[in-house]
């Protein structure tokens, strides 16, 4: 045999050990999928929660072209919407509590809004692994002053309760990833705020209009009326020895150290 050839034994044997960089499809993914984040209550309601989180491995076989759905952010007093990468699933986060309302339930859920016995009304659920609870409001007996909502439940953590009359309480945490090769935050619920007298919304963390989440991050809202969710996302990556997907539609690719990334900020779908 000639020098630098190989036998069709060899061949073969590359070609199933995926010994050739570049020219063999993967067999998985690295994905991050995360919903819409939840809009805030009606009538000075309380925070959203975050949009569902999940990320993890999956399988992919070499033809196969997979949806992925980006969930918008909740508007106000409503859920946030579902986003998928094929069978993976991340729930829409709760949207907050407003005047008499409780919070709904989500990915993580909203915030109560203040009244109702020093517990508001009720806070939105958290599912299960993909999200928490919405923390507490408050009631100040008949006095505004002392009215304040919870803040709405993180991928991280839930929102907190509010601990002293006339200040929202801060949302929960999110959940730190790297899979874009930058440090970044995703799915943060938002902040909660004071009612005060006069319909005069204040609070430490959040202007007077609240503050609406972060596009493609998946965050909750910020207290305050008909305020916007931040819509989701969904990034997958593999290791880069292995070819480029055959088809990408509204996904975006980089290239990172060891890395080939997809990110999707709309609705797509990809074949590998």
């Amino acid at each position: 045999m000639a020098q630098g050839l190989f036998t069709l034994k060899q061949v073969n044997q590359a070609l199933r050990q995926k010994a050739w960089s570049g020219t063999q499809k993967t067999d998985y993914v690295e994905y991050l999928v995360v919903a819409g984040g939840g809009g805030s209550g009606y009538n000075w309601g309380s925070a959203g929660g975050a949009g569902g989180l999940l990320a993890g491995i999956l399988p992919v076989a070499t033809g196969t072209s997979i949806t992925a759905t980006v969930g918008a952010g909740g508007t106000s007093w409503s859920n946030g919407s579902n986003s998928l990468f094929g069978s993976i699933s991340a729930t829409g986060g709760g949207a907050g509590g407003g005047g008499s309302t409780v919070a709904y339930s989500g990915g993580s859920g909203g915030g109560a809004s203040n009244g109702g016995g020093g517990n508001g009304y009720g806070i939105g659920y958290g599912t299960i692994g993909q999200g928490n609870d919405g923390g507490r409001g408050n009631t100040g007996g008949g006095s505004a002053l002392n009215n304040a909502t919870g803040g709405g439940g993180g991928a991280g953590t839930r929102g907190i309760d509010v601990a002293i009359g006339g200040y929202g309480s801060i949302g929960g945490a999110g959940v730190a990833s790297a899979i874009t090769g930058t440090l970044t935050a995703y799915a943060g619920g938002g902040d909660g705020a004071g009612n005060y007298a006069g319909n005069t919304e204040t609070t430490a963390a959040r202007t007077a209009s609240g503050s609406a989440g972060a596009a493609n991050k998946g965050s909750g809202a910020g207290a305050g009326d008909y305020i916007a969710g931040g819509s989701g996302v969904v990034i997958i990556r593999y290791p880069n020895i292995y070819a480029d997907a055959a088809s990408v539609t509204n996904g975006t690719k980089t290239s990172i150290t060891g890395w080939t990334v997809y990110t999707f900020t709309s609705s797509g779908s990809i074949t590998f």
